[in-house]
């Protein structure tokens, strides 16, 4: 984990966290809103708030004016913000090369599908509720 969150700092995103990676993605599938956000990533509405403004301070999303309702402002991802969720992808592949290599691609074949095995084949979602632990209410 420690690779995991420091390499995107290496790449020059040294104010990612973690929390930012799963609120950014959150808002990529829909939660355009504070309300939405917090349901998704079951953290309070103020968090979900704090977490939204600090995106938006570094650029990574963004507040248009809903095309159906012009009352309604809901959040967009921007470019830099995707760039972060593939820098981070990217991290994750390259890690499990990584991986691959230490202790041979069988091995690590076999550990994911013993991990398949004791967690089911679906793919973990983070964004919807309840997949985290609780102590996700600090958002920077």
């Amino acid at each position: 984990m420690d690779a995991a969150t420091a390499e995107p700092a290496d790449r020059g995103y040294e104010d990612v966290r973690p929390v930012h990676d799963f609120a950014i993605r959150a808002i990529a599938a829909g939660a355009d809103s504070a309300s939405e956000l917090a349901r998704r990533l079951p953290i309070t509405k103020q968090s979900a708030a704090r977490t939204i403004t600090v995106l938006q301070e570094r650029g990574y999303v963004e507040r248009d004016t809903d095309p159906r309702d012009a009352r309604r402002k809901r959040l967009q991802v921007t470019d830099l913000g995707f760039d972060v969720l593939r820098q981070g992808e990217a991290v994750f592949e390259e890690l499990r090369d990584q991986w691959a290599q230490r202790i041979g691609a069988a091995e690590l074949e076999g550990i994911e599908r013993h991990l398949t095995a004791l967690v089911g084949a679906q793919p973990v979602r983070f964004d919807t509720p309840a997949w985290i632990a609780r102590d996700m209410e600090e958002p920077a």
